[in-house]
């Protein structure tokens, strides 16, 4: 596809494309839409197998970014960026501090912040050059990293979608099945096993697994098998496209509730299967949207309490959706959709009225 095409197709502001020969750098920046505020998004890294492949993710991405924001009630746009790169043996201090540059560059556009691949510690050597950058640890004024606030979001939405399903949000004894347990899918294991919930468990990290099972009584299966598990509730906290047309057929999880982005290979499509299925499907940019919301309040000063509260109302925003796809009698994917739309459209209302004067003489 054409990238002005590709833009189009989404409706994207802009696309950057960063290299640097001397670090290795080959990054893409996406910035979907500034109408909330600047784009903000975390930064991956990964092997892509081609750059179309990356330019397809982060535009992916970026646009998830802009509904993420618009669906929590953030005054953000969205964005993300990827660098195509093995994030085991190819990164190094220049190529984050060349990054930053980049970033720097937008002049606050973009804002920056770890993802898959990059951590605290790549954000540090980015806030050596840029301060559009977030999740930077606690001794410098940040917040550290978000795992953490995003598996709880994970866990409040799940709790409003067992409330919906089974009439209680109480997860004691439920059988949940988590594929991928890095950071975040581990943060929302100990969150479940605290309650008493039951852990099946998948990642290509052999050891991932083994510390799930001998740490929180988890039940270990193979990646390809987990989005199967005789399971209450299903959990991706990997990479997205798991609900796809081979794996639907095979979920029995009355649930699909998860921390990964772009979960529906086809969001139209796979969202309106699930529906059928009589599987309540938690949109994945709504539910994920808690390490976004702590992150963000770097912004204005961070408070881990009131970041902490506005990440538990994440159950509430998941009620209202399921509430509001009954009444319209849609998919939840599509509920979600209209709410973050509805927004972005009030508020690109109000920007008929100027709130500057002229900043050029009028007689040139």
């Amino acid at each position: 596809m054409k990238i002005f095409e590709r833009m189009a197709r989404h409706e994207h502001e802009q696309f950057v494309l960063c290299s640097d020969t001397a670090s290795g750098l080959k990054a893409i920046i996406a910035i979907h839409d500034t109408t909330l505020g600047p784009s903000l998004g975390g930064c991956r890294m990964w092997p892509y197998a081609s750059e179309d492949e990356a330019l397809e993710d982060v535009a992916r991405l970026s646009r998830g970014m802009t509904y993420k924001a618009a669906a929590a009630g953030l005054n953000l746009g969205g964005g993300k960026s990827v660098l195509i790169g093995d994030p085991k043996k190819d990164k190094s201090e220049a190529m984050f501090r060349v990054f930053g540059r980049f970033i720097q560059g937008l002049s606050g556009r973009y804002i920056t912040a770890e993802d898959v691949g990059t951590s605290v510690s790549d954000m540090v050597h980015v806030r050596m050059e840029t301060r559009f950058v977030t999740g930077i640890p606690s001794s410098q004024g940040g917040s550290g990293d978000p795992s953490p606030f995003t598996a709880l979001g994970v866990f409040r939405g799940m709790k409003a979608c067992a409330l919906k399903v089974f009439g209680t949000d109480d997860l004691s004894g439920r059988r949940v099945a988590i594929q991928g347990m890095g950071n975040t899918g581990w943060y929302l294991a100990t969150y479940l096993a605290a309650e008493g919930a039951k852990l099946v468990v998948a990642d290509i990290d052999a050891e991932r697994v083994k510390r799930a099972v001998k740490e929180l009584g988890a039940e270990g299966v193979t990646p390809d098998a987990i989005h199967a598990a005789d399971v209450d509730i299903f959990s991706p906290a990997a990479l997205g496209g798991i609900i796809n047309d081979q794996t639907i057929p095979a979920i029995k999880a009355r649930i699909v509730a998860g921390s990964a982005n772009n979960q529906l290979a086809d969001e139209g499509k796979h969202g309106d299967e699930l529906r059928d299925r009589g599987i309540l499907y938690a949109p994945d940019f709504v539910i994920n949207a808690g390490g976004l919301i702590n992150v963000a309040n770097e912004l204005v000063g961070y408070n881990k309490d009131l970041a902490t509260a506005q990440v538990n109302a994440i159950g509430d925003i998941i009620t209202r959706i399921i509430q509001l796809a009954e009444s319209d009698r849609v998919s939840t994917h599509v509920a979600a959709n209209k709410l973050a739309e509805d927004r972005i459209a009030r508020v690109a209302a109000t920007r008929h009225v100027r709130v500057r004067g002229l900043t050029v003489d009028p007689r040139n």
